[in-house]
């Protein structure tokens, strides 16, 4: 039935393509004033909504969906049938529309694969310039804007002062400028009947529109199952779904079932926990440091567990710090041969090293910058090479090359995060002054973002001070008795 529906899209209207960047607004528009209602149309494909699921307006994240009595755990909340989530390529084997047109595959082939979203996004606003589009009551009710940083305005994406986060920021806005002209000369000479998009020329910003809203709501699931294998990773649109909001501590899973009967996948979402009235329905959308949230959901997570920063392997910058911390000669500049050689394994030298590390998160210390700083700290050669690199690397092995090897190593990274620090131009409570202030909604996720990470880096020297202690009474013990 939705195939068929597709044959009957017509091109010869269409619904304009243009998008306006984020604006001040807290809770942006729907491309539809008045969207079709989106859990009727999922009960008319086929799938299945709980009855006390209902969409509503969220304090934190805008739309939402909330339960509106009690939910018992390992309730079935959503079921999507095959034919609902919208996936670039899904066509191409089910009938339909005989497939994606040969215009948008070969325009997604310029697409680098850490922007797969772009991809997506293609079959997004193709979909979106139907008049008669099946996924309409879906594609109706997204976001007209995104305030994620490729809108922000400049004077913004300078607020962001992480340099990572601006590299990637860059990144993709050159990108789309890329890639408008790569659509352009792909759409110059076709004739109306051809056009994937109806006629309607596509810019920097409508592309920028469908690879936010792909980035901000596809999830990346397994398709069919095929000769008893499984095709994984495969970015899907789940319409209704994607209005799960994200926590760390989730009271929703997705999980994908595969229908016996006639061999479909149904992608489902089940209550984890017992689920109490009025609570919002939310899902974690992964581990992710506050990069990646900001990046492509336009939020930043305070206190996130799994932020970091990221720093640069850079002997110079080592020595400087180590200096700082009153190590004494430190070679992180020129190893010695036998330190060369477990850097080389450690990916920190040698032929195409990887010299990104990062400091809180998890680990709290990049296992690799602390085995790093183990090894050059360290003099005796035959000490160092008994150890395995995994003990080296570990935070939780205590001082695996003795006390004063370990006081230096850790004073060395408290000394790189004051430096770190330091190459932000405002201080925290700067920052926390402007937001009071009152600033634009762009302004305030720029400020939020930079005042998280620098909160990593004190809680890092915290975290680390805190250890210093500790072994230096362990020390002065051992050097009494």
């Amino acid at each position: 039935m939705a195939a068929s529906k597709m044959v009957m899209a017509s091109l010869t209207a269409f619904r304009p393509l243009t998008c306006a960047a984020s604006t001040s607004t807290s809770y942006p528009g729907r491309l539809a004033p008045y969207p079709p209602d989106l859990i009727k149309w999922v009960r008319r494909e086929g799938g299945f909504v709980h009855e006390a699921v209902k969409i509503a307006q969220d304090s934190s994240f805008g739309f939402g969906l909330v339960a509106s009595e009690e939910i018992p755990k390992g309730s079935e909340l959503i079921v999507l049938p095959e034919h609902v989530p919208l996936r670039f390529g899904s066509l191409e084997s089910e009938g339909g529309d005989g497939g994606l047109d040969s215009v948008i595959v070969n325009l997604a082939r310029h697409v680098p694969e850490e922007l797969w979203a772009m991809k997506l996004g293609l079959k997004l606003l193709q979909e979106r310039a139907k008049t008669g589009s099946f996924w309409w009551p879906y594609i109706s009710s997204l976001p007209e804007t995104f305030n994620i940083p490729i809108f922000f305005p400049g004077e913004d994406i300078k607020n962001l002062q992480y340099a990572p986060l601006l590299y990637q920021v860059n990144k993709r806005c050159r990108f789309l400028l890329d890639f408008e002209q790569e659509v352009k000369c792909a759409l110059e000479n076709l004739k109306p009947n051809d056009h994937p998009f109806g006629g309607q020329a596509i810019d920097a910003s409508s592309l920028g529109w469908a690879m936010s809203a792909v980035s901000s709501r596809a999830f990346r699931l397994y398709g069919k199952k095929l000769s008893g294998e499984i095709n994984n990773d495969v970015p899907m649109m789940l319409p209704l779904i994607d209005m799960c909001n994200h926590s760390f501590k989730p009271n929703a899973i997705i999980l994908q079932d595969q229908d016996d009967r006639d061999v479909t996948m149904l992608v489902k979402v089940v209550a984890e926990t017992g689920i109490k009235q009025n609570d919002c329905l939310v899902l974690n959308y992964g581990c992710l440091n506050n990069d990646l949230f900001l990046l492509d959901y336009g939020f930043v997570i305070p206190s996130n567990p799994y932020d970091c920063i990221e720093l640069k392997y850079d002997g110079a910058l080592l020595d400087a710090a180590s200096m700082a911390a009153g190590v004494s000669s430190p070679n992180f500049s020129a190893p010695s041969p036998w330190q060369k050689e477990i850097l080389c394994q450690l990916k920190l030298d040698g032929e195409a090293p990887l010299l990104k590390v990062c400091l809180g998160g998890s680990e709290l210390v990049d296992g690799r910058l602390l085995a790093a700083l183990r090894v050059v700290l360290a003099s005796d050669m035959e000490t160092v090479q008994k150890l395995d690199l995994d003990k080296l690397k570990s935070i939780s092995v205590e001082a695996p090359l003795g006390i004063a090897n370990e006081l230096a190593a850790f004073r060395t990274i408290i000394a790189l995060c004051v430096i770190a620090l330091g190459h932000f131009p405002t201080k925290i409570m700067e920052d926390e002054s402007l937001l009071q202030k009152g600033v634009s909604d762009s302004t305030q996720l720029a400020i939020q973002f930079r005042i998280e990470k620098k909160s990593v880096i004190i809680d890092v020297m915290r975290d680390l001070t805190r250890r210093v202690k500790l072994l230096a009474s362990k020390e002065t013990a051992t050097a009494q008795g």
